[in-house]
């Protein structure tokens, strides 16, 4: 998948076609100030909390890229923020990374979704062989939030625990719509085999 324009980013869906089969996910759910990770079971059924990373944001003033890299290329893996992100998915052996790609809920882009998006692009560059994937989240933040607060948790203090419930909300998203669209997918190759019997 191609990363568009900033101010167009893509919207991914899940698609058998270039699914990377099994294996855990992470799910991202990117602030200005924290990053909230969330991580599946190998069998992609279950989204769960993995932890808060500070956003590396000395590096990048006003949307600069950081120091030494010119407006035409990247750094791969600059910003301690995108290093602890490729640790975790080393460690959980990520087959893919699903990004939140917020908007409004007119589904318009704002400077959340273009800093989503840029950091998604950054992420690619460190991890060239794991798929990072956009995924439209709209006010997880907010509900997770909510969910949190009807389950007694106070919201002050606990940014970091709302940031992992985003990222969480995000990542189950992503694998209940997969676990539809593959099951579609299967039934509909069944159906098809069936009919080649006859």
């Amino acid at each position: 998948m191609t990363v568009g324009s900033l101010d167009d980013p893509p919207v991914d869906r899940p698609d058998p076609a270039t699914d990377p089969g099994r294996g855990r996910r992470l799910g991202i759910d990117v602030g200005s100030v924290r990053i909230g990770v969330a991580a599946s079971d190998p069998d992609g059924i279950l989204a769960t909390p993995v932890e808060t990373v500070p956003r590396d944001t000395g590096s990048r003033r006003a949307g600069r890229p950081p120091r030494g890299v010119h407006s035409g290329g990247r750094t791969p893996g600059s910003g301690a923020d995108i290093a602890r992100i490729a640790a975790i998915a080393d460690e959980y052996e990520a087959v893919e990374i699903i990004v939140g790609l917020p908007r409004t809920l007119r589904g318009e882009k704002g400077t959340s979704a273009r800093m989503a998006t840029e950091f998604a692009g950054r992420l690619r560059d460190s991890l060239p062989d794991v798929p990072i994937r956009l995924s439209d989240e709209r006010l997880t933040t907010v509900s997770a939030a909510r969910a949190l607060r009807d389950s007694g948790v106070r919201a002050r203090g606990q940014r970091q625990v709302i940031d992992q419930a985003a990222a969480v909300s995000i990542l189950q998203s992503w694998l209940d719509e997969r676990s539809s669209v593959m099951r579609s997918a299967e039934d509909a190759a069944r159906t098809a085999l069936s009919g080649d019997d006859e």
